[in-house]
């Protein structure tokens, strides 16, 4: 059965014993999240950064989105200072069940809540928003179809509302060229934004920019923590690198009314987290304090690589 790439790619990750309610995403690859709680900690700045700007709510919200494990949620509850706990409303937003040891204050969801105030993080959940994929040829864009082994074929062009969102974000120029079709990841992005009652919405993902469009585009696969084909056959994650310049565009429309599109190294880099090995000199006065700084040091500087992690596009828009 031919289809095109969103449909197949909903079905493989989202459908019946799709690949997102059946797996684990930490058996399959290493997200910020998982690196390190340093991550959480930002995180959790930044949440009393908007509790400050928000002249402290009565119900303060933080909405992980695209939880995964609930492992940023748990996290920013169990570090949340106990004067902000009476306030703190935390929300999980999965599709998959919930695992067994979440905690009672965090709310599992399969679904964005409304009347946000306060924080919203996706931390690479964007990449997983399905995508059509178009391929430029002599007649024009045209979609790429594909079976559940992994093998494509061309189909008719897209809609004309992708059509624009090509000419605008993804131009195509030369046959051969690819595209992901961004437009779901925008108003995926943009009901996030409108959810908003008034605070923060930050998305963080593998991303590029306008000037900066890769030829052939990114869609891949991961497997046990190893980049694969992406056959949509459920076996596997499938990701594309999100086009963040346009989310933000789309936020805007939402009603986002500042933005900044940055990495995740300058992110991070301005909530603290600095990767600076601590004094040698510690090593002897004190060699418990010297290696636990020396590890949360390796943390930290795995976080704000810019080869890696710290390569990542940060979209912050507050409302």
């Amino acid at each position: 059965m031919w289809l095109t790439w969103r449909e197949a790619t909903r079905r493989a990750l989202y459908g019946d014993h799709g690949f997102y309610l059946r797996e684990r995403p930490s058996g399959h690859f290493r997200t910020s999240v998982a690196a390190s709680s340093a991550f959480a900690e930002a995180v959790l700045r930044t949440l009393l950064d908007v509790d400050t700007a928000l002249g402290a709510p009565p119900r303060l919200d933080f909405v992980d989105v695209g939880a995964g494990e609930g492992t940023l949620a748990r996290h920013v509850l169990e570090l949340a200072p106990a004067s902000l706990r009476p306030r703190l409303h935390v929300t999980a937003v999965e599709l998959a069940p919930p695992p067994r040891d979440l905690p009672a204050a965090v709310t599992w969801s399969p679904s964005l809540p409304g009347g946000v105030t306060g924080l919203v993080v996706a931390n690479e959940w964007l990449d997983n928003v399905p995508v059509d994929v178009a391929e430029h040829t002599a007649r024009g864009p045209r979609l790429v179809l594909v079976d559940p082994a992994g093998d494509e074929r061309l189909g008719p062009p897209p809609e004309e509302v992708d059509l624009a969102w090509l000419a605008r974000w993804w131009p195509l120029t030369r046959a051969g060229a690819r595209a992901e079709l961004g437009r779901p990841r925008d108003e995926a992005w943009a009901e996030v934004v409108a959810k908003l009652e008034r605070g923060l919405a930050v998305a963080v993902d593998y991303a590029h920019r306008a000037d900066d469009r890769p030829a052939r585009g990114t869609l891949m696969g991961y497997r046990d923590g190893i980049a694969v084909p992406p056959v949509p056959d459920g076996s596997c994650d499938i990701t594309a690198h999100v086009a963040l310049d346009a989310c933000a565009e789309a936020g805007r429309r939402a009603g986002a009314t500042s933005t900044t599109l940055t990495t995740q190294r300058e992110a991070l880099r301005a909530l603290g987290l600095t990767g600076t090995r601590p004094p040698l000199e510690t090593a002897h006065s004190d060699p418990r304090a010297y290696l636990r700084a020396l590890a949360r040091a390796s943390e930290e500087a795995e976080l704000i690589n810019p080869a890696g992690l710290g390569g990542f596009g940060w979209l912050a828009q507050w409302r």
